[in-house]
Order: C-alpha cells, then structure tokens, then sequence
C-alpha cells in the first residue's frame, strides 16, 4: 500500500474513532449523574418514612409483655386500611372481640368510657372483630352501643392467628407509645383493670 492511500485511510478512520469516543464519554456521564448521584437526592433513593412510623415485626411467636407487636393492615367498616404501625406515638389498645361474645357486649361500654377519658393522650382502640361481615359488625358497633374507637375486620382471624390469641375472646393488647406491649389481658375487664394497664402504658 502507498503512502497516499494509508494517509487516506487513516483519515477516513477518525471519524468514526471520534464518535465511537463520543458515545462512550455520553454514557459514562449518564451513570455518574444517574447511578453515582445517590448520595445527593438521585432516582432511587428511599422516601423518608413518617417521622412517628414504627419498624414493626411481621410475625414470630405468641406476643408476650416486652416484646413489640406484629404489624399488620386490615380493612376498616368503610373499606379502607388501617395499619398499626401509622400509631407510632401514642397508645394502643388492640381488643380482639365478636359480636356474639356475650363478655364482648359486658366490656364495650368499659373501653368506650376509657376512651373518652383518654383521648387527650393520644389514645387509639383498635377493635378486630373476628371474622364477620361489616353490617353485623357495624350495626352493633354504632347502632346498638353507640361506640366512637376503630372497628376494623380482622377476615379469617389471621392477626390473633398470628398473635398467638385465637381461642379466648375477648382478648386485649395494651401498646406503649414507644411500639412495646406493656399488657395482655384474656377475658372481660373492668374499668379498675383497664385504668391500671393504661397507667403502664401512657407516659406520665
């Protein structure tokens, strides 16, 4: 080959050896600003979950005194969810019941009264009826006993499944604000009984 023609096919080469660079410097740039740009607010980045959110279990074994209790998400009277963790901060009872419980109907009135009494503490109530349709549930709810917490429908008794409470109704957990169960009473309470698992759980 003449020195001429190597000259001209060099020449011809660089173009493509410029935009073959080009391509390449393009790409790299896109990673660093895409993939390297994490630290500062770049795509992919986790939202910040709500400031008062608890990091609850799933699962384990029964629920006991000290331990946290397990997360889940159930279905309010209106269809919409309702998840334990969004209670991070204040205090929870969750009250396992039914409406053919007669020890049930003996303790709504009790838990209603300490609500109305504690709500300036940020109290929450937490009613997981067992396994019944919304309109039995809602009509002695709101109709007959006039109660103003949260009824919620725990379907298939999964959550006192879970919680290791199937078999004893009703069943109540108490949840300090910190996402620690402070009692467990099986069975009716009454109002001195419910006063001083509240005194445990609600910060003076």
């Amino acid at each position: 080959m003449s020195t001429q023609e190597t000259k001209l096919t060099q020449e011809s080469r660089n173009p493509v050896i410029i935009i073959g660079g080009g391509v390449v410097l393009i790409i790299a740039l896109a990673l660093l600003i895409f993939v390297g740009g994490g630290n500062n607010g770049g795509v992919g980045e986790p939202a910040a979950p709500p400031p008062n959110a608890l990091q609850l279990p799933v699962s384990g074994p029964p629920v006991t005194v000290g331990a946290q209790p397990y997360e889940f998400t159930l279905r309010d009277l209106d269809g919409n969810p309702v998840t334990l963790s969004q209670f991070g901060g204040r205090p929870v009872i969750i009250n396992f019941w039914a409406t053919w419980c007669g020890p049930c109907r003996i303790e709504m009135p009790h838990l209603q009264a300490a609500f109305e009494q504690r709500q300036d503490d940020g109290l929450v109530i937490l009613a997981l009826d067992q396994d019944e349709a919304a309109d039995t549930v809602a009509a002695f709810f709101y109709d007959e006993f006039g109660l103003t917490f949260t009824p919620v429908l725990d379907e298939g008794k999964l959550t006192a499944q879970n919680y290791g409470l199937v078999g004893t109704l009703p069943t109540s957990v108490f949840i300090n604000p910190d996402g620690e169960i402070t009692a467990i009473h099986r069975g009716p309470m009454v109002p001195e009984q419910i006063d001083g698992y509240l005194a445990d759980t609600i910060p003076q």
